[in-house]
């Protein structure tokens, strides 16, 4: 059986996730109840005291697809800070909630849009504003 990895979420991402979460429209968010039960389940610790290895909000992570073995090096961002550039990905993106509070080594089965399951592995986390001794951003 398949054992979700322990996640930790800042104190700060925690509060603007739930306000992010709140001021959706009722079904704009398919993936609105999965990332809540993620939110519920996550230790919530004070930003200076984040593992340096741990995806936060506004970290740049190296993961790999492990169906197509694609690695991706993305910042997750809030969907306000999306651009054309195709190296953010949003947290309201399947992926972008998979890998919110995971370590790196972490791996974590998340659904897909439409059916079936990803499975996503953290490589290396490239930079994480915590670690970078941004706790306040």
């Amino acid at each position: 059986m398949y054992m979700k990895p322990k996640l930790i979420i800042s104190s700060l991402d925690a509060e603007r996730l739930d306000s992010l979460i709140d001021s959706l429209p009722g079904k704009s968010f398919p993936g609105k109840d999965e990332l809540e039960r993620e939110l519920a389940r996550a230790e919530i610790v004070d930003p200076e005291d984040v593992p340096l290895t741990v995806v936060t909000m506004n970290s740049t992570v190296r993961f790999e697809i492990e169906s197509s073995s694609e690695e991706f090096c993305l910042r997750l961002v809030y969907p306000k800070d999306i651009d054309a550039s195709g190296e953010r990905i949003s947290i309201l993106a399947p992926v972008g909630s998979a890998l919110l509070g995971l370590s790196q080594g972490d791996e974590i089965e998340w659904p897909k849009p439409g059916g079936g399951v990803l499975r996503v592995r953290i490589k290396e986390i490239t930079y994480q504003p915590e670690r970078a001794g941004v706790h306040h951003r």
